[in-house]
């Protein structure tokens, strides 16, 4: 792609899942956004491959759910061999049933590329486009912006700059922002895309060998498989095809010549990390750069993307004029919290201190301590819905709730109640009584979250000016 002029709102420094998913929802918005990547491409191999709930929320919200079902599988069970044979079965996560609040509640598998690709898909529906072969060398930033300097070509100036560029953050090293964390496991591991003959499509495979675990998962939407294997501490690991080859006939029934091609290779080290703070002036740290985490919990490309999903609406109401530039406080205020639990849960899950579940869907996650959170309502019962919350989904009245949501607006929300509303830019959506939010007045916010509840009206108005949702 070929940079047309060296202005714009937003350059997002990084095309991966969360770059993309930024700069999506910031085209929703109407925001001017440039996503740059070093590379060539978008990055090629599988990595993050397991979408929870909460994503497939967001990907709904973005309009590309059902691309994402077309090609993504099921989590398939883990069969564990030794010695050429069988030993039993066991599922990775438990299934739990859809609600009509909760109506996704499957973590899908797909790879890391074709989650991009459908994101990236959809972003240049709505116009976008990402500038390949951009490395960041420098940056500087003043009162009004930030000035960003490429290995070549021009240099960009944008209103606000957002790091997407992973773990080892160009960005986070420019501005000297460091990260807290520890290695959860000092053995080197390998992750590989590859194609493999002789082993069903069923199964996510787990070899126990002296040498080391082997595991083999089939990718939902291709043909290949990723491969893991765990070396000791100091080991070195052989990322050649021949390397691989050896290391899958050591510790399994398959032959060398069974891993018929290699497809991508990387060697990581779990660790978990989060950045010490998420912003500098007009920077934002976002996705890896912000937290590193364990593969195990199936946690860190979907905290990225909520990342993404936190941040797109303040700086799109900020660029408008019409919410004050306090408001982008609140997005390390918010995801810095969240990320770190992600952290935590992952890490224990890594370990074997808890086993995947409710907590991994992020379902429950919400922004109660949050300074954007308003509840007006006292003694409420222990288990009551609270500003802060995600909001359920539910059909009421010819209504799904889902849909009224859908979109980068806030929503009014009744719920069996007639109370007076203040005028808002926003659409008022009056359902019967329901459950799952109980009786009140409930302001959605763009991100899914209920930004304000109350029995009544009473105090809304104050509320919504201050995010610059009032009407004129």
């Amino acid at each position: 792609m070929t940079i047309r002029g060296t202005h714009t709102d937003v350059l997002i420094i990084g095309a991966g899942p969360t770059g993309l998913a930024l700069a999506l929802d910031l085209a929703r918005h109407g925001v001017a956004a440039l996503p740059v990547e070093r590379g060539t491409e978008l990055f090629p191999g599988s990595r993050g491959k397991g979408l929870q709930p909460r994503t497939l929320e967001v990907l709904d919200d973005f309009g590309v759910l059902d691309r994402v079902r077309e090609v993504a599988g099921q989590y398939p069970p883990n069969l564990f061999w030794k010695d050429g044979e069988p030993q039993g079965e066991r599922r990775m996560y438990e299934p739990t049933e859809p609600s009509e609040a909760e109506p996704y509640t499957e973590t899908l598998m797909l790879p890391q590329w074709l989650t991009q690709r459908v994101l990236y898909g959809r972003l240049r529906e709505l116009g976008g486009e990402v500038a390949f072969g951009r490395e960041l060398v420098g940056l500087s930033q003043d009162e009004e912006g930030v000035t960003a300097e490429f290995a070549t070509g021009a240099p960009v100036r944008a209103r606000y700059l957002v790091a997407a560029d992973g773990g080892r953050s160009t960005v986070r090293r420019l501005l000297g922002i460091g990260m807290t964390g520890e290695t959860v496991d000092p053995s080197p591991m390998l992750v590989a895309d590859v194609r493999v003959t002789g082993l069903d499509r069923e199964h996510w495979h787990v070899f126990q060998a002296d040498e080391g675990v082997l595991a083999i998962c089939p990718l939902g939407g291709t043909e290949d498989f990723q491969l893991v294997a765990a070396f000791p501490e100091g080991a070195a690991v052989d990322l050649t095809l021949d390397g691989l080859r050896k290391v899958v006939a050591a510790r399994s029934h398959l032959t060398a010549d069974q891993v018929t091609e290699l497809r991508w290779i990387s060697e990581f080290r779990p660790r978990a990390a989060l950045a010490d703070r998420f912003r500098e002036g007009r920077v934002f740290l976002a996705g890896d750069s912000a937290h590193v985490h364990s593969p195990a919990g199936g946690q860190g490309l979907n905290t990225s993307v909520q990342d993404a999903y936190n941040l797109a609406w303040k700086l799109a109401a900020v660029l408008a004029g019409r919410a004050d530039a306090a408001l982008l406080d609140t997005y390390e205020e918010e995801r810095r919290a969240n990320a770190a639990a992600m952290l935590a849960l992952s890490t224990r899950v890594h370990r074997g201190e808890e086993r995947r579940g409710r907590a991994t869907q992020q379902l429950g996650l919400g922004y109660r301590e949050s300074s954007l959170a308003v509840d007006t309502r006292p003694d409420l019962p222990e288990d009551a819905l609270r500003a802060g919350d995600r909001a359920p989904d539910g059909r009421r009245g010819g209504t799904r709730l889902f849909d009224a949501f859908r979109g980068p607006h806030w929503t009014l929300l009744t719920v069996g109640t007639d109370a007076p509303l203040p005028a808002l830019a926003a659409p008022v959506v009056r359902i019967p009584a329901y459950q799952a939010y109980g009786t009140g007045v409930f302001l959605v916010r763009p991100d899914g979250y209920l930004g304000w509840a109350g029995r009544t009206a009473d105090g809304l108005a104050d509320y919504a000016a201050r995010q610059g949702i009032l009407a004129d």
